[in-house]
């Protein structure tokens, strides 16, 4: 059965315990980072292209992160915007130190 989160401070202690395993957290960290990279270029190019290659990137290097280290799913299929605001929240944890690279 899905569980039912009634806020992201609800979700977001499950969506770190699908994230336990290093390698997966680091291939979402660096899978973001690439992300940032596109949007940046998106704009500094005004190519929306690049948008596609910053959806593609961030959720490759995490999918791979889970199928193959974590092996679990994604919670991207069952919780996508809290999924989303999840990984934006895992990066800034991870930079200020709160998670461990």
């Amino acid at each position: 059965m899905s569980e039912r989160f009634a806020s992201f401070r609800e979700f977001y202690p499950f969506y770190l315990g699908e994230h336990r395993n290093r390698t997966c957290r680091r291939l979402h960290f660096v899978g973001t980072s690439f992300s940032i990279g596109f949007i940046v270029l998106a704009l500094k190019s005004m190519q929306p292209w690049w948008l596609l290659a910053s959806l593609v990137s961030g959720y490759a290097f995490a999918w791979v992160g889970h199928f193959f280290f974590e092996k679990n799913r994604p919670a991207t299929f069952k919780h996508p915007l809290y999924s989303f605001i999840g990984d934006w929240v895992m990066y800034k944890d991870i930079l200020i130190g709160r998670i461990p690279f």
